[in-house]
């Protein structure tokens, strides 16, 4: 499991693209999120992502986003900027249902699947700092 952000997406956008991404890893993998926890006092706490997600950064996301949705074994989640701009999901299913693959700009990419297929497809990708 990784994010891969924008390197020209200001801090921002992406921060919340790696907001987004994260939700969106959790809602389709029940896996990725643990079970409940409490403190010694007993005080509740909600369950974590039970993995490290590393952040890292890319500069063509739409070739790195085609090659890892051509692997069966990988889940691509992807944030886009008419997602961005949108001030309603279905604004932006409506807006995104009219624009051509190749006209979406991506911000951000969630990748999910076994370690040595998304190290093979990020493993050369600077780490986000």
């Amino acid at each position: 499991m990784v994010v891969i952000i924008a390197t020209e997406a200001p801090i921002g956008v992406a921060l919340n693209t790696a907001a987004l991404l994260g939700v969106g890893l959790g809602s389709h993998h029940d896996d990725t999120v643990g079970p409940d926890t409490a403190d010694a006092s007993g005080t509740p706490h909600t369950g974590m992502c039970a993995y490290p997600i590393p952040i890292l950064r890319g500069d063509d996301l739409q070739a790195l986003r085609a090659q890892a949705a051509a692997r069966p074994d990988v889940t691509v989640h992807d944030m886009h900027q008419v997602a961005q701009r949108a001030r309603t999901y279905e604004q932006m299913s409506s807006t995104l249902t009219g624009t051509k693959p190749e006209d979406i700009q991506y911000l951000g990419l969630a990748l999910y699947g076994p370690r040595q297929s998304i190290d093979s497809l990020t493993g050369a990708l600077p780490l986000y700092r």
